[in-house]
């Protein structure tokens, strides 16, 4: 009786996950780089980052007793023909991952099973933590040496079987299981995503300046968005997949697309249209987050975001729109900023 990386594997694959690998802790020469990235101000507005820097430089900051890392990969690559870039830029552009369900919730039930099998086939109890996305842990470096994808210089986990449309999530463990070889880089000469960000984000091959991104822009940013920033922004409502989008190893995995029902986009987050989605009143936009990774921004980042889409989107109709609809939120501050500049912008 015991865990085998075999039956681990099996297990994952059962309980919906796509890809497992397992890493071994050590001190990976990864993982330094993170300081060197938090000292250049990438992090941005990101503090808790700085906060738990010293637990992500080793996961036995975490959990004392670690020995391995199992790392999981799900994809959720929703079967649509429109991308960010090509789709009307009066259709609201909305990151992916975000189409479906609250992939932290999904995930961690699934975690949480995988753990519980775990435990009931050691034999032997164990330490560990199960983490989705939120947890004090370098998730890609681990996912690379699990042998998962490697790091691509758009800074996702690539897979070469799979592309990068992935969730990664992990369990911390003091089991001694047997680890998998380190993904190999197979980005090679390839700059296609460092051309194609908007607002060169991607400062160098695998380094991403927060400041610049507009995934963090329109989602972790709680503040306004930057005059200089806000054209670029487009028509991105919530977070951004350019980089993701022009990358040759999706562009070249059609196979690699998820028919779990938890990714596939939700009334109301297929496609839809800027003006559509600004003129729900805040209690409707409210039930079309709920239990959305959407939610993280909520409906009042959500506004400023749509209104500098609606002021990028040339629609003779926003400007009206955008002064005239008379919610709650539409009379915050930060929202009454954003909507100044694009009702200014659209009138010219």
């Amino acid at each position: 009786m015991g865990v085998t990386s075999t039956d681990l594997k099996r297990q994952a694959a059962a309980l919906g996950f796509d890809l497992c690998g397992i890493a071994p802790v050590a001190d990976h020469s990864r993982l330094r780089f993170f300081r060197e990235w938090l000292d250049r101000g990438y992090a941005a507005g990101m503090d808790y980052l700085h906060r738990s820097a010293d637990r992500r430089a080793d996961v036995r900051q975490v959990l004392p007793s670690a020995r391995t890392v199992v790392s999981l990969g799900t994809v959720y690559n929703a079967d649509r023909p429109y991308t960010t870039r090509d789709a009307n830029p009066r259709q609201a552009a909305v990151a992916r991952y975000a189409w479906g369900d609250d992939y932290h919730a999904v995930i961690q039930e699934r975690l949480d099973a995988l753990l519980l099998w775990m435990r009931s086939t050691a034999g032997e109890p164990f330490e560990a933590r199960a983490y989705v996305d939120t947890g004090p842990v370098q998730e890609r470096v681990y996912a690379q040496q699990a042998g998962i994808g490697w790091i691509g210089k758009n800074t996702c986990v690539i897979s070469p079987r799979l592309g990068s449309w992935i969730f990664l999530s992990e369990i911390i463990c003091s089991l001694d299981l047997q680890t998998d070889a380190p993904a190999l880089d197979q980005c090679g000469s390839c700059t296609r995503c460092l051309e194609a960000c908007p607002t060169g984000a991607l400062v160098a091959p695998g380094v991403l300046d927060s400041n610049r991104c507009l995934s963090y822009l329109t989602i972790e940013n709680k503040g306004s968005i930057p005059e200089e920033e806000r054209e670029a922004v487009g028509h991105h409502a919530y977070g951004c997949d350019i980089c993701q989008e022009v990358c040759p190893w999706n562009l070249s995995h059609k196979t690699a697309v998820s028919q779990d029902p938890a990714w596939q986009p939700r009334d109301g987050l297929d496609a839809p249209s800027l003006l559509e989605l600004w003129e729900r009143t805040d209690d409707e936009l409210r039930v079309l987050l709920k239990g959305s990774a959407m939610k993280r921004a909520g409906v009042r980042r959500l506004r400023r975001n749509l209104a500098v889409a609606l002021g990028n989107s040339s629609d003779p109709a926003a400007a009206e729109a955008l002064e005239g609809h008379d919610e709650p939120t539409c009379r915050d501050p930060l929202v009454e900023e954003h909507v100044a500049w694009a009702v200014g912008r659209l009138r010219g």
